[in-house]
């Protein structure tokens, strides 16, 4: 089975609160985070589970692209990829639900950005790996396939397929 890894970077969020974690997205970051759920609509995207950091700016982004999606998941909030490095969000990939097709992670840069720089494969199209090399901006999305089981996911095994570079 072929299983589909969509990682996002959060929307536009506000530049201050009391704490980071805190931080709510700015009307322009909803509205990006809305235009991204349609975008990933367009192309067919409807994930079976989602990791979404607990953080306040992420949540958001879930609700207000998940409702232009059309989607009803409930996804799993976890706190840990708020602070999450590559190597942590890695193994939260791989822990996820064996069955699942598609597997979305909202989450932050560096790490968002970084994953998906490191699990391409480098035999998609050289535009859209050209397109992860000038950044990861807010709302920004990667999917990338696997013909691996997600326990199996490592560096180099993925295969770009889509970019969408937030704002």
């Amino acid at each position: 089975m072929t299983r589909t890894l969509v990682l996002i970077r959060h929307a536009e969020a506000e530049s201050w609160a009391p704490s980071d974690v805190e931080r709510a997205l700015t009307p322009a970051g909803t509205e990006m985070a809305g235009a991204l759920g349609r975008w990933l609509r367009g192309r067919g995207v409807v994930p079976d589970t989602a990791l979404v950091s607990g953080a306040l700016r992420t949540r958001q982004t879930w609700a207000a692209l998940s409702a232009e999606a059309g989607w009803q998941l409930a996804p799993t909030h976890d706190d840990g990829l708020y602070t999450a490095g590559p190597d942590t969000a890695l193994d939260l990939v791989r822990y996820a639900d064996p069955d699942a097709a598609t597997l979305l992670v909202l989450g932050h840069n560096p790490t968002v950005h970084f994953l998906a720089q490191v699990l391409s494969d480098g035999t998609g199209d050289p535009a859209l790996t050209e397109s992860l090399t000038i950044g990861f901006p807010p709302a920004s999305v990667a999917v990338l396939e696997f013909d691996v089981e997600w326990a199996r996911v490592s560096e180099g095994y993925g295969r770009l397929t889509a970019v969408r570079p937030g704002c």
